[in-house]
């Protein structure tokens, strides 16, 4: 039997067949069998199966989740089912340029990638959290998404940043992840390599350098700063996927939101600002406590 934080395996074996069972903590299990021949492979199969039931359809509204945390014994993933909204049901969340940018984000496929990076930057409340969260939803079929609690000690930690790249070994071949590093404002603002040693250039390789080479590996960072203040080389062409400026809704975005007038500034608001003023609130269910959903992602 072998244990890891995500699933349980087992090795199994009888006169001419060989099984090796997953449990995952989602509740998900797989079978694979070795036999003498095809029948011996069914009835193992079937034996092994019996009292199983048939996953059930795919919420809509949830998506399963990593989240990677560093410790003193090195790094741990936790994967967690969270809420989400798909795309189409939030898309007037967002400033007209904008979401015409996600729009293009959401219908990327692997083959069509170009550029590992995928950078949203903007204010503080604007929803680019609530987009990777949609992210998230459209991607699932092809793409896990996995949440780096804390970045600055992923890019500091060579074996964190080992284990979180490569991933496990018994994820699909062809299946990518995406690592999203939020508040990421010290780490490639315009001063990052003095500040923060060797942390941005891990970044980079991690994208397009030695260590990215050959992993179907995507980054997503998050960031308060206009890109002017971002380090050249994260903006530099080439490298991103997207850049994405998450911005305030304009007056009279607002107005179509809420169906009525309200006295604003100029500029707008923010997405958290006009989900105070409904009173709005999204949570999730982490273990059996209610918990907002931005802390987490």
């Amino acid at each position: 039997m072998a244990t890891t934080p995500a699933y349980r395996s087992v090795l199994a074996r009888g006169e001419g067949w060989v099984l090796r069972a997953c449990r995952w903590k989602t509740g998900y299990a797989s079978l694979e069998v070795l036999a003498r021949s095809q029948a011996l492979a069914d009835r193992v199969l079937a034996d092994a199966a019996r009292g199983a039931s048939e996953a059930a359809p795919a919420d809509p509204h949830r998506a399963a989740v990593g989240f990677w945390h560093g410790h003193s014994r090195g790094s741990s993933r936790v994967e967690r089912t969270v809420a989400v909204a798909p795309w189409d049901e939030i898309r007037a969340n967002c400033s007209g340029d904008t979401a015409a940018a996600i729009d293009r984000v959401m219908a990327v496929v692997p083959e069509a990638a170009r550029g590992r990076l995928l950078l949203l930057h903007g204010p503080p409340g604007t929803g680019k959290t609530t987009a990777l969260r949609a992210l998230a939803h459209s991607w699932r079929r092809w793409c896990q998404v996995d949440y780096v609690l804390d970045p600055e000690r992923l890019l500091n930690d060579s074996g964190y940043l080992l284990a979180a790249a490569l991933g496990d070994d018994d994820e699909p071949a062809d299946r990518w992840r995406l690592l999203v590093l939020e508040d990421c404002d010290e780490l490639i603002g315009a001063g990052a390599k003095a500040a923060t040693g060797q942390a941005l250039a891990r970044l980079l390789n991690l994208t397009d350098g030695l260590l990215g080479q050959g992993l179907r590996l995507l980054v997503a960072l998050t960031t308060n700063e206009p890109l002017d203040r971002l380090h050249p080389a994260i903006v530099r062409p080439g490298r991103c996927l997207a850049q994405i400026e998450v911005g305030r809704l304009t007056p009279a975005e607002v107005r179509r939101w809420l169906g009525r007038s309200l006295p604003l500034a100029a500029e707008g608001v923010t997405l958290a600002e006009l989900c105070a003023l409904r009173g709005d609130g999204d949570t999730i269910e982490h273990r059996s406590d209610p918990v907002r959903l931005g802390q987490y992602l």
